[in-house]
């Protein structure tokens, strides 16, 4: 039985690191186009003729349909009783799907037509982008579900944090590309040149999953061999209701939820924030702003070997969310003559590093407090919860930025200011707001570790 054991795929180093590889690459293509539109925000005031408003509304709507009509638990249920690799090319080619409503919005809709939906008024082209970006953040959220649970399938008791922490690195490193190569793709014809080359890499993230599933069903059919059905083990909606009385979990969940939340919308208004406080262009921006994932990249998996091996997961959580607060307290109270390159370089990589802790330390304690048999339920959970704030939060910054700045979007569309007459004080504020929450909500979490003794804080290797 024990040679049996050891020749399970998963026991070989050069197997597992394979398959996070795999994985990790389609990560890297999703995030990637997850942030197309971030560096060209100008480009669609005065070519698409997109407020402020109308961009933080589409950034919100990759996550409408995951939070209003419940695709994220869906997921998570669809991973529990479907397995890994039907939800994997499930998740694929609804990203893809999705990408290709969004290269229409740009390439055919009427720039000029506007649609009235309830109290907003934008141009067709946003709602038809927005169409197109909630349907593939249907295949990015399943994905991301899917792929934490794959990675605890061939780590567990091995390097766990430490391969959560290279995936994440691989992710962000789609981050740091974007900020580069969107602008480019850009430059001569247009934003919707961007959406195509980030089409194109999303179908290399396609085929890299569907190799992956070959691994899957192996190691599959060697776990059958050695392993005895218990339907004690299997998964039942039930089991939902435990998730949400685990106060572990709902501590969790809401720091994910708050962390996340002054980050993600943070980036998609980052490159213009920063070119209005440096009055440069947003393309120089919007490198400054590619060092925030390359910080976090090179940071999270030496955060995830020290978790592995040392463990205090709890700590570096708490210690993520005051790097987050500062962050963004920076940004939003240094003022324009005080403040140049070298600050909001450091100060990027300063929130580089608070998404480095709180990441690698939350998403391998999510094992360490609910079963195995509703794991991808309960990751699916979460995520839904992050994705209220992610769905709410682009909208409140994209409100607050235009209220906050009358007149600007006008000028600009009418080319009598560039996208330097902003003033970003107040989104700023908010996010550092969820920074302080953060704070409050980790400490909340240390105090249900010690009482419910799940061990946040301990090595994660076994």
């Amino acid at each position: 039985m024990v040679d049996t054991v050891k020749a399970k795929l998963s026991e070989s180093k050069i197997a597992r690191w394979i398959a996070l590889f795999l994985v990790s690459s389609t990560m890297f293509f999703a995030y990637f186009f997850v942030d197309i539109a971030s560096p060209l925000k100008t480009m669609f005031e005065s070519q698409y003729h997109w407020s402020s408003d109308a961009f933080g509304f589409y950034g919100g709507q990759e996550f409408f349909f995951n939070v209003f009509l419940g695709f994220l638990i869906i997921s998570g249920i669809i991973l529990d009783k479907m397995g890994i690799r039907f939800t994997l090319i499930t998740s694929g080619l609804t990203m893809v799907a999705g990408a290709l409503i969004k290269i229409y919005a740009l390439t055919y809709v009427n720039v000029e037509a506007h649609t009235t939906l309830f109290w907003m008024n934008y141009p067709n082209t946003v709602w038809v982008a927005c169409l197109g970006f909630a349907v593939f953040g249907i295949g990015v959220e399943m994905a991301g579900i899917t792929v934490s649970k794959t990675i605890v399938k061939w780590f567990t008791g091995k390097e766990l944090a430490l391969a959560m922490g290279l995936e994440m690195a691989i992710a962000r490193l789609g981050v740091f590309a974007v900020m580069w190569l969107s602008p480019i793709f850009a430059e001569k014809h247009g934003p919707a040149n961007s959406f195509i080359w980030g089409l194109v890499f999303l179908s290399i993230g396609f085929l890299t999953f569907f190799i992956y599933t070959f691994m899957d069903a192996r190691l599959d059919k060697q776990e059958s061999l050695t392993t005895v059905s218990n339907p004690e083990d299997e998964f039942r909606i039930s089991d939902i209701g435990k998730i949400f009385s685990n106060p572990g979990f709902l501590a969790i969940a809401g720091l994910c939820v708050l962390f996340y939340s002054a980050i993600f919308p943070f980036q998609r208004f980052a490159p213009q924030m920063l070119a209005s406080k440096l009055m440069i262009d947003e393309g120089i921006a919007s490198r400054y702003v590619s060092m925030f994932p390359i910080g976090a990249m090179i940071l999270t998996p030496f955060i995830g070997y020290f978790l592995d091996k040392k463990g205090l997961g709890a700590k570096m959580m708490l210690y993520g969310a005051i790097l987050l607060t500062i962050s963004h307290l920076i940004f939003a109270l240094v003022p324009a003559h005080a403040f140049n390159a070298f600050i909001a370089v450091l100060t990027i990589i300063i929130l580089g590093i608070a998404f480095s802790l709180v990441p690698a330390s939350m998403w391998p304690s999510v094992p360490k407090i609910v079963e195995n048999r509703y794991l991808g339920s309960a990751y699916g959970l979460i995520f839904w919860i992050q994705n209220i704030g992610l769905w709410g939060v682009p909208m409140l910054i994209g409100y607050a930025l235009t209220k906050a700045n009358p007149g600007v979007f006008e000028d600009i569309a009418a080319g009598l200011k560039d996208q330097t007459a902003y003033d970003y004080t107040v989104p700023e504020l908010i996010f550092a707001g969820f920074g302080i929450a953060a704070i409050i909500l980790s400490f909340v979490l240390r105090s249900v570790d010690k009482k419910k003794g799940f061990g946040l804080d301990l090595p994660n290797k076994k």
